[in-house]
């Protein structure tokens, strides 16, 4: 059964969701996370408040992410830390317990996401600041369906999300129920919160090879790199139909998980093929055969992946690729 709103795991899970630093925060973004915190509706009336909500949920924070696992450890954790943050007395257990069941954890998570964001943007100008290539510090977002575990709906079915994951910040941006199963449907649906997609690249599995979310992305500003399998068949014959043979690929060699690993990668362009007509906005094919070989049983196995993606050799080196996919 899913964990109720006045559990401390949903807390925790608005936390793990924003990717919140597990960490004494400094002072600085002790400060600004007390700020964007301010955003979080308030359900209480307002005579009879003691305690400023956003203080509240900052002890509440930091506890639950110090491993606090019920309303007593929040409090005594509260207790200890309390005065970082000048609010005099701390909550009582009784006081976290029924604030913080009534909180909205959809604006919890949003306000939470968005101080995230705010750091990550900080470190990209200074990145930037710093020099390197356009291409590398290009935002490269995961779109992808994941099962909760444990979560189900009133009607028995398991509670399914499909969230955006930045690759190179390890941070959920932002996901959506997924409903009816409706996985497709999901992917513009969580797409639409983020305010700007200009230049960012989407990446995503076979299921959301679809010329509509092509489409969608395009009269948008985004890129997309989709692998391809048998629900786009006449794509797929077509991708590996290309002359793979007369291009020159890039090999990769990893060993961990108990296994080793030869990735090897070939792009062609496609500027000008006939390929064009069957997807729209469509620059580049790409081939991954990986083989893949288990240290313990000494089992090997190979395994040959498609995909497309709407960015030109200009804006993408292979090797990039390579790690997106």
């Amino acid at each position: 059964m899913p964990a109720p709103p006045s559990s401390p795991s949903a807390l925790l899970r608005a936390a793990t969701t924003a990717e919140v630093p597990a960490r004494r925060l400094s002072a600085v973004e002790s400060i600004t996370l007390l700020e964007v915190l301010e955003a979080v509706p308030d359900p209480r009336q307002r005579r009879g408040r003691r305690h400023p909500l956003q203080s509240v949920l900052y002890l509440a924070l930091g506890a639950v992410l110090a491993g606090a696992n019920s309303w007593a450890a929040i409090a005594d954790w509260a207790a200890v830390t309390g005065h970082d943050v000048g609010m005099g007395r701390p909550p009582h257990a009784s006081t976290f317990r029924r604030l913080l069941g009534r909180v909205e954890v959809t604006a919890l998570e949003a306000a939470l996401t968005g101080w995230v964001l705010g750091r990550r943007d900080t470190a990209a100008r200074q990145a930037a600041a710093a020099g390197g290539p356009v291409a590398e510090r290009r935002m490269v977002l995961a779109a992808d369906g994941k099962t909760l575990r444990g979560a189900h709906q009133p009607d028995g079915s398991q509670t399914k999300l499909l969230c955006l994951y930045d690759h190179a910040h390890q941070l959920v941006l932002a996901q959506t129920p997924v409903l009816d199963g409706d996985e497709i449907a999901a992917f513009t649906t969580a797409l639409a919160a983020l305010p700007d997609l200009s230049g960012v690249v989407i990446t995503a599995d076979a299921l959301h090879c679809q010329r509509a979310h092509a489409r969608w992305l395009h009269e948008r500003g985004g890129h997309y790199l989709f692998t391809v399998k048998a629900n786009q068949p006449t794509l797929r014959r077509a991708v590996a139909a290309l002359p793979w043979g007369q291009v020159s690929g890039s090999r990769h060699r990893q060993v961990g998980h108990g296994r080793s690993e030869s990735r090897s990668i070939k792009v062609l362009d496609l500027d000008g093929h006939l390929i064009q007509a069957l997807f729209p906005h469509v620059q580049g094919a790409i081939k991954v055969v990986r083989r893949r070989r288990c240290r313990r049983t000494g089992r090997q196995s190979v395994e040959t992946v498609y995909a497309i993606t709407s960015l030109d050799y200009r804006h993408a080196d292979p090797g990039l690729l390579a790690v997106w996919m």
